[in-house]
């Protein structure tokens, strides 16, 4: 048991860098499965479209995907433009505030996305069958050579003994492929190293201040979580009680539309008042109703974790 509970707390303590773990393998064992059993290059003048396909379509699909799941995503267009009043009067001010959230979602989109591309890159599969087929490719590794090596090119994918003959002292199409993806993997490593330092040195709060945060962040959802099942199931008792008896409901207190818009618009930083959530600011200053609710114009990147829910709830 004492292993189990310690097994446990390490996958809780680590949840986030587990997540993408799992994400990444998922998506590298799904683009062996598509390479190996769907995949199968036409060796004609269709290789350009036919590889392209296979190495965009599928990390493009996975990057809707990852905006589909962020809950984030959803807690900023969920009521931004409601029927009963016009959008922002000020559409450079709302697309500016968008642009600033959507850019950390991007970059937690991107996960698959870059997986299936390095991990495809690596196998080789696809880009050897879309660079047979480019012109530019076909100049560069035929040149000096007879016309014929423009044709043997397109077959390379389907015979791996032409291009041996075809390549010479060019670095053939396979070693190609896989260089980019170690390239690849190495500049989005960098990049992911580089913004995680800065978001950590601009971040306006301590790293203990940081964790608690944290801590409190998810305590507060599981503790809405499990008061919102109480209130609507006592809300949807009285109101099957009153239909089958026939009578009036008696008051029930139950927040507003108003409040609700309140606590779900994103979380905005005020060096100058300590609020921790958007529930936290709205109990805090008089139901929302003081002007210091308004107050706050900052969404520091190491704070993005404050709008978004329990690890297991999806947008949807």
């Amino acid at each position: 048991m004492d292993k189990l509970r310690g097994a446990m707390d390490f996958c809780i303590r680590h949840q986030t860098v587990l997540g993408y773990s799992i994400v990444s393998l998922l998506t590298a064992a799904s683009e062996w499965i598509f390479s190996s059993v769907v995949f199968k290059c036409p060796c004609n003048s269709s290789n350009v479209l036919y590889g392209s396909v296979f190495l965009i379509v599928p990390a493009f699909i996975l990057l809707l995907l990852g905006y589909m799941v962020n809950t984030r995503t959803w807690r900023l267009l969920t009521g931004s433009c409601p029927p009963q009043k016009r959008c922002s009067s000020s559409p450079w001010g709302t697309c500016t505030r968008y642009c600033i959230v959507l850019v950390p979602v991007t970059a937690r989109a991107l996960v698959a996305p870059l997986t299936w591309i390095a991990v495809a890159l690596l196998r080789a599969s696809f880009y050897e069958c879309a660079a047979s087929g480019n012109s530019m490719i076909k100049n560069l590794m035929c040149k000096d050579k007879e016309p014929e090596c423009h044709k043997l090119l397109v077959k390379i994918p389907c015979d791996e003994k032409l291009s041996k003959n075809v390549s010479g002292e060019f670095l053939s199409l396979q070693a190609q492929s896989q260089l980019i993806g170690w390239l690849l993997i190495a500049s989005v490593m960098t990049v992911a190293l580089i913004s995680t330092c800065v978001s950590r040195c601009c971040s306006p709060v301590s790293y203990l201040q940081l964790k608690f945060w944290k801590i409190y962040s998810k305590k507060e959802w599981e503790l809405f979580e499990t008061k919102a099942k109480e209130h609507a199931a006592r809300l949807a008792e009285i109101n099957i009680n009153c239909f089958f008896e026939a009578t009036d409901p008696a008051p029930f207190q139950t927040p507003s539309n108003e409040d609700w818009q309140k606590i779900s618009i994103l979380y905005t930083f005020n060096s100058q008042e300590q609020y921790y959530s958007m529930i936290h600011k709205y109990v805090n200053t008089n139901r929302g109703n003081s002007v210091r609710f308004g107050e706050g114009d900052q969404r520091p990147p190491v704070l993005g974790f404050v709008d978004e829910t329990s690890a297991d709830e999806s947008g949807f």
